[in-house]
């Protein structure tokens, strides 16, 4: 995703241009929705929370600091809106396996296999605050310095927190026998 495009993008939304902040939702939906997704592991809850992201950018957009990546801003509030959406739901217990989706993600690229089932349900059961260290480096490939950005954490603490997240969600997949 090119940042300077993003800059373009913003620039036009803030002069008035409703169409440029369309195309800033096509950029960035799906990439939401799946952040969003994982989190959840339902549908409706990961479009109703794209939904809210992109509400929330839009009403703030005027305070978005440009001299940081656009990509980590919205990333954080794609995890803020994600977790207080946990936390409204109480969905902070722990999930049996039969509770979760059987619905395929955009992606469809993980769920197909055994193991990816075995990995999404281990996902579930992993605190929030380990998953998304998890999410945002295997499945989204964010960098160290993209996942310290979005979480507002120093990078030494993204790769101490993504090694404890690790060794849990290995230690959930030997304890359910995988």
């Amino acid at each position: 995703m090119m940042e300077i495009d993003d800059k373009k993008i913003i620039q036009q939304c803030l002069n008035g241009n409703k169409n440029a902040f369309e195309m800033l939702v096509d950029k960035y939906s799906k990439v939401i929705f799946n952040v969003a997704y994982r989190m959840t592991s339902n549908t409706d809850d990961a479009e109703d929370i794209t939904q809210s992201v992109f509400i929330k950018v839009y009403d703030k957009l005027e305070d978005y600091d440009q001299k940081h990546k656009f990509f980590s801003w919205i990333y954080r509030i794609t995890i803020n809106e994600t977790l207080n959406f946990l936390k409204a739901s109480k969905k902070f217990t722990e999930l049996d396996s039969k509770m979760i989706t059987r619905e395929k993600n955009p992606e469809e690229r993980y769920v197909e296999s055994d193991m990816g089932l075995h990995i999404q349900v281990a996902l579930m059961r992993l605190d929030p605050s380990y998953r998304i260290l998890i999410l945002l480096k295997h499945f989204q490939s964010c960098s160290y310095k993209e996942i310290s950005e979005s979480l507002n954490i120093p990078e030494n603490k993204v790769k101490s927190r993504l090694f404890t997240a690790r060794q849990l969600l290995k230690d959930i997949m030997i304890g359910t026998g995988i």
